[in-house]
């Protein structure tokens, strides 16, 4: 039996689950793919000659974004497995369910990462308090970009017709009587 439950589709809640499920790997791929490489370039840092002039702070940033980084590409890359796990068991609304949570998640980490990137990049390069308001300002452009722009529209927007469509089509036939 096919619902729209105010979604503006008829679907079956299969349907529904495969449509979200492509829509989100879609969305990983996009943000693994940049976890990947943020990730290969941090472990390449402490091959690099220069690693042993880093102050003891730096190394503890370091140390931290690593960790970051790791934790956000097992979230990233969770989702595949945890379909993977799952496929065969008529589970698939709940594991769009999950992997969309560990989707989210995944984000957070990936933004504690990439201001802990930045930070360690900005002390290296800047070795003054520059570094610590370029970062604040990068973090919230991450944040606004990230999440409260989609929290906004989220606000802002609404199943079905605006307001003044529906009201359109009420008049065009019913109120005034005139088609």
């Amino acid at each position: 039996m096919s619902e729209t439950h105010g979604r503006g589709r008829e679907e079956t809640q299969e349907e529904r689950a495969d449509r979200q499920w492509t829509e989100l790997l879609q969305e990983l791929r996009v943000a693994q793919t940049g976890v990947q490489i943020l990730f290969g370039f941090l472990l390449a840092v402490v091959f690099q000659s220069r690693f042993e002039d880093l102050a003891p702070v730096d190394r503890d940033i370091y140390v931290v974004t690593v960790m970051l980084g790791a934790a956000t590409a097992a979230t990233l890359i969770g989702p595949v497995s945890y379909h993977r796990l799952l496929t065969g068991r008529r589970m698939k609304p709940q594991t769009v369910i999950w992997a969309s949570r560990m989707t989210v998640l995944g984000l957070v980490l990936l933004f504690c990462t990439m201001c802990s990137t930045l930070l360690l990049i900005m002390r290296v390069a800047l070795h003054n308090q520059v570094a610590l308001w370029l970062v604040g300002v990068m973090a919230l452009w991450f944040l606004a970009c990230w999440f409260l722009f989609p929290l906004w529209a989220i606000a802002k927007g609404r199943s079905g017709p605006r307001q003044d469509e529906a009201g359109d089509e009420a008049g065009a036939t019913g109120a005034s009587g005139r088609t």
